[in-house]
């Protein structure tokens, strides 16, 4: 296996080897109250556990199941809600990115850069997200073996950029569901490159409400544990104040107020997993 590959972030370290980080908030950027109240919260609750944290949120949901539902605030608006959020709390922030286009527009505010999963082989994207110099999370297809994100990374890597990260989101298994194959993290970590575990999008169920996707968060945390028992360098996971009434990804977002519990435990997980010489990459 090739040695783990540590990515600095400010204050923050992300490595296989090394503590887990956050990378949480709503699925879609509704207005500059709620990303301060959401960012604010999470940031109350990491800065209690130790753990580090960096804010996402999408400026635009492009993916949607359905043309009439809500795709978010757009791009202009939502970068300055995150230049203030970064100025005001002092937290790194993520978004997602669909065109190449976008990809310098974004790189003077935002710390991650994010590629979706269904774009993840688009090779233009890869490139223009690469040279930015930023860090890049890349989510997994669900339709790619995990031994298949090789490639997609070195499209990263080769394009002069080394901080990237691998996600995983899931696999296709079947009409409207989605299968957590644990091998997989430890497949993706053999690269060195840091592994990303998306706790919520894993329990999405695209797709399955007709014009909507479904999710059962009731199994997040269930999902959650089990990779902090393999070893991630990060864990993704969506989170809201009433996901019920969530303009996005209500069914697999968990309710923020019992994210505490829920990182307090997974953080527990964490610490025997990495004292263990046995980790990914």
């Amino acid at each position: 296996m090739t040695a783990p590959h540590h990515i600095k972030l400010g204050d923050i370290t992300i490595g296989n080897d090394l503590p887990f980080v956050l990378f949480a908030g709503p699925c879609q950027m509704e207005s500059r109250e709620h990303a301060f109240d959401m960012a604010g919260k999470l940031k109350e609750i990491t800065d209690k556990l130790d753990i580090g944290f960096v804010y996402k949120s999408s400026f635009d949901k492009a993916n949607r199941t359905s043309l009439n539902t809500k795709r978010g605030l757009g791009l202009d608006a939502a970068l300055n809600i995150f230049s203030d959020i970064k100025k005001e709390l002092g937290v790194p922030v993520l978004t997602d990115v669909h065109e190449a286009s976008q990809c310098a527009e974004v790189a003077d505010i935002i710390d991650i850069i994010q590629i979706p999963a269904f774009l993840c082989r688009q090779t233009d994207l890869l490139i223009a997200a690469a040279q930015t110099g930023k860090v890049i999370n890349v989510k997994k297809g669900q339709f790619l073996a995990p031994w298949d994100m090789k490639n997609v990374l070195d499209k990263v890597i080769q394009s002069g950029n080394e901080n990237v990260m691998a996600c995983d989101r899931g696999t296709s298994f079947g009409y409207n569901t989605l299968v957590t194959d644990f091998r997989g993290l430890p497949e993706m970590g053999r690269t060195g490159q840091p592994v990303v575990f998306d706790a919520t999008h894993s329990v999405q169920q695209p797709g399955g409400q007709g014009g909507t996707s479904g999710g059962q968060r009731q199994f997040v945390p269930v999902l959650a544990r089990a990779a902090m028992a393999v070893g991630v360098a990060a864990v993704f996971m969506e989170t809201h104040q009433d996901p019920d009434n969530a303009p996005s990804d209500g069914p697999n977002m968990v309710p923020v107020d019992q994210m505490e519990e829920l990182l307090s435990i997974m953080k527990q997980f964490d610490t025997i997993t990495k004292s263990n010489p046995v980790y990914i990459g």
